[in-house]
């Protein structure tokens, strides 16, 4: 069985895109006059990272080691994203800067601990070819220094098929692990990571099927399987567990390890995360699945963006 001690030890990659995550907690009392809307008297507010960051603040929960790649505005936003990541002690010269990008913030209003509003402040486009020549640059200048690779894909324009690509290509070459969580619903941009991890509502529209019952989960896996050439896909189904795919083998259901649900915002970083960390630790896919599952229904007990401690997952395992 997995020792999860392990994680201490391993060095991670991360390419993705960066947000702030922002959280405004209060209560409501009364309704507006002025339209039908709650009045929400915010009491406290947190910043968080969020997008590729949640991955970040997951492995450095572990005590993994993390050298971050990205982009990240000259703003008051993008100044918190290199502040949180160095109080994290993670590598910050992957991330560069493009004019006109700033950094993605989300702002979410919470009242009671229900979610009651979420305003997004973001720009959609794809990194300029001098972008992505750096960032390659920079990721073929780390390749033998880690253990595994995660690419956070948000689709806000960093993660580009040329960069997916260019990443996968290097990694084979160093031996180098390369796991993806996709937002493009054209799953072909991912071709020949080691092992991708989308929702069953992202596998459903990949597939271009409604998934209702196993059959149709284990028929649009191997669809996906087919499409992307892949060697694993793991498809997260919320309260259902996760199912995992392999080249050859059938597919395989696991049980959902959560006790209480109160938010599912992160959960997909969680599971890619821990997956990550499982395999580069050497674990079975199978082993380094049951322990992501096992940190996921940890996480999704919490509101807002959340992270399982050490602690909390030993726990959770040994139960």
């Amino acid at each position: 069985m997995l020792n999860i001690d392990q994680f201490k030890r391993i060095r991670a990659l991360v390419i993705g895109d960066l947000m702030i995550d922002e959280y405004l907690w209060g209560n409501v009392e009364r309704i507006s006059p002025e339209a039908p809307v709650p009045v929400v008297a915010i009491e406290r507010e947190n910043q968080t990272l969020g997008g590729a960051g949640n991955v970040i603040n997951n492995l450095t929960a572990m005590g993994a080691s993390v050298f971050a790649i990205g982009t990240a505005g000259n703003g008051k936003s993008g100044r918190m994203v290199f502040e949180k990541l160095a109080e994290l002690g993670v590598e910050t010269d992957g991330i560069v800067s493009e004019k006109d990008r700033p950094t993605t913030r989300k702002t979410r209003v919470i009242a009671s601990n229900q979610q009651v509003l979420r305003i997004d402040k973001e720009i959609k486009k794809q990194i300029t070819a001098e972008t992505l020549a750096r960032l390659m640059a920079i990721i073929e200048s780390k390749m033998g220094d880690v253990d595994v690779i995660i690419i956070s894909d948000y689709d806000k324009g960093l993660v580009t098929r040329q960069l997916v690509a260019k990443t996968v290509s290097l990694a084979r070459r160093h031996g180098v692990l390369v796991l993806a969580d996709p937002k493009s619903l054209n799953f072909s941009k991912y071709a020949n990571v080691s092992v991708l991890t989308p929702n069953k509502k992202e596998a459903g529209l990949a597939a271009n099927m409604e998934i209702l019952t196993q059959e149709d989960l284990f028929l649009a896996g191997k669809k996906i399987m087919d499409q992307v050439g892949l060697e694993k896909l793991l498809i997260t189904c919320g309260q259902d567990g996760m199912a995992l795919f392999e080249k050859s083998g059938f597919p395989h259901v696991i049980a959902s390890k959560a006790r209480q649900v109160f938010d599912v915002s992160g959960a997909g970083d969680t599971v890619i995360s821990l997956l990550g960390l499982g395999l580069a630790a050497g674990a079975s896919f199978g082993d380094a699945a049951m322990v992501a599952n096992a940190a996921a229904g940890i996480v999704v007990a919490k509101v807002g963006t959340a992270t399982a401690s050490i602690h909390e997952l030993r726990q959770a395992m040994d139960r």
